[in-house]
Formats: C-alpha cells, sequence, structure tokens
C-alpha cells in the first residue's frame, strides 16, 4: 500500500525558468538510468523477492523512496518551465546555462531555441517520461530477475551510471536552487551504491548466493576447460598483464589462464538449405521461368 505525503523528501526549486535544462533533467528522470528505472527495478524486484525477508524489506525501502526522487526531478522540470518574472528576466538570460521562458516571450521562441516542444505542446508546461531526446521510457530499461546478486550487480550499475549523469548536470547549470536539489541526489546515490556494494557482500558471506551467477547450476553441465580461461580476441597481447588472466580466479574455485583466441571447435559456420515455405535465397539457382 502506499500513501502519498504532500511534502517532498527535499525542496525542489529552481531560482528561475529554464526551459532547455528541463529538457536537460528529463535525462536522470525517464533516461535508461533516471530515476523512473531504478523505482521500477527495485519495485519489482521487491514484490518478486522470495529470498530472507529483510531483502524484500530494504529493496522496497528504496524503491518507495526513489517514488520520492522521481517527485521531486517532475516538480522541478515543471518549475523549471513556469514564466518567469519580470525581475527574473535578465538574471536568466544573464546567468543561465541554456537561457529561460523570459515573461512575456513567446514560447514559440523558446522552442525553437531547443526546447522540448512536447513539454509545452504535449505535456502544457510539465514533465514528460522521457529522456532528454525524447524518447519514451520503457520497461527495457529495468530488471528483476528473481537472482538476487544478479539484481544488486545491476543496481550498482544503475547507481554509478545515475551518480555519473546527475554529476555532469550539475556542472551545466549555474542556478544555486537546481544545484542544491542536484547534491541532494548525488548524495543519495552515494548511499544507494554503498548499499548494493554491502548487500552484495552480505548475500554472498551469508552462503544465499555467490559467483558465478547462478551459483547452484550444476558445474559438471558447464564446459569447465574454459571456466577461467581468459581469450585474447584483439591485436595485442597488454591485457596479458591483468588480473583477470592470471591467478586464483576471484570466485575461489580456478586458477585463471590466458590464450589468444583459436576454433575450439571443426564448424565452418555453413547453414543448411532453407525451408522452401521461407521463400528464402536457395543456395542453388532456380530453373528457367516456363515460357508463356
Amino acid at each position: 500500500m502506499f500513501i502519498h505525503r504532500k511534502q517532498l523528501q527535499y525542496h525542489a526549486k529552481p531560482d528561475a525558468p529554464d526551459p532547455l535544462f528541463a529538457k536537460l533533467l528529463q535525462e536522470p528522470l525517464g533516461g535508461q538510468w533516471g530515476e523512473i528505472s531504478v523505482m521500477m527495478s527495485y519495485l519489482w524486484q521487491g514484490w518478486s523477492c522470495r529470498g530472507p525477508q529483510k531483502y524484500r524489506d530494504m529493496i522496497l525501502d528504496i524503491g518507495t523512496e526513489e517514488i520520492g526522487h522521481v517527485e521531486m526531478l517532475a516538480t522541478m522540470i515543471a518549475r523549471l518551465l513556469e514564466s518567469s518574472p519580470v525581475e527574473a528576466q535578465e538574471n536568466a538570460a544573464k546567468d543561465s546555462a541554456v537561457g529561460a521562458i523570459l515573461g512575456g516571450a513567446r514560447i514559440e521562441d523558446a522552442i525553437m531555441a531547443g526546447m522540448n516542444p512536447q513539454h509545452a505542446i504535449v505535456a502544457g508546461s510539465g514533465p514528460r517520461p522521457v529522456d532528454s531526446a525524447g524518447n519514451p521510457w520503457t520497461a527495457g530499461y529495468m530488471t528483476a530477475s528473481g537472482n538476487l546478486l544478479a539484481d544488486f550487480r545491476f543496481n550498482l550499475t544503475a547507481e554509478s551510471q545515475g551518480r555519473l549523469q546527475v554529476a555532469r548536470l550539475y556542472n551545466l547549470t549555474s542556478d544555486t536552487g537546481v544545484r542544491d536539489m542536484l547534491s541532494f541526489l548525488i548524495a543519495r546515490d552515494t548511499m544507494h551504491q554503498n548499499q548494493w556494494l554491502a548487500a552484495i557482500k552480505e548475500l554472498e558471506e551469508e552462503g544465499f548466493d555467490r559467483t558465478p551467477v547462478p551459483a547452484n547450476f550444476p558445474r559438471e553441465m558447464e564446459m569447465q576447460d574454459v571456466s577461467y580461461l581468459y581469450i585474447d580476441a584483439s591485436e595485442g597481447t597488454s591485457s596479458k598483464a591483468g588480473r583477470w588472466a592470471k591467478g586464483p580466479s576471484p570466485d575461489g574455485q580456478g586458477e585463471l589462464s590466458y590464450e589468444q583466441i583459436r576454433p575450439l571447435a571443426e564448424d565452418d559456420g555453413i547453414l543448411g538449405e532453407a525451408d522452401p515455405r521461407m521463400y528464402g535465397t536457395a543456395a542453388v539457382p532456380m530453373p528457367p521461368a516456363a515460357a508463356e
């Protein structure tokens, strides 16, 4: 059950409207690594969690927090799309990295300058579930596999990419209000990266899962001759010096070795005849067409 409280987790108030930065801010909202993606991933992971309840509780804690982050970003984008008062016009024009809609100015001028036109045409000066290029958010961005270790590793990547993008956006604006909110989101991403690292370590230490994922796949069904073989498949041998090419494997179950790529099976890759019902190109010429 979710209950909405009419209060943001942290305030989302820009110094002045800025429709072009509102377009950029769509990335951490509706992009591949944005807040909608992590919100949906965490909620689905929690709802399908069959492991220890402490992990389910933790996943739903962060998933619910991310709903609030979606709300914060959506609110900030909407406020960046508001028309500015006369007093803010000159400062917005001078200080903003990407400009602003000025009070009394034509909205078509802002659109021509690079504003996301759907902010005006579709959303009526509101946010959209899209990225900064206008691509709609898709459920293909989320992950909920039922395997906690696999999911937690994905979550760590998502928080790393999200923090990276928000840090870049921080440097693309001089608006102190926007920077204040981004600073909060960057800090939460710091915590969430540490959270997933701790959860990954705890899962493995407690024996609920381990590397390689899935750990309960029968090893005798795996071609173990290449399980710990580093294959160099590009020009040069610099990669041979890496830890990944020698020594005990990180999972503690093998010894890493190095080899340049070579065929491991006799297979020329030639396909069989096409099914004639598929009307593909045959391997042999067709007979001449009958004369009319």
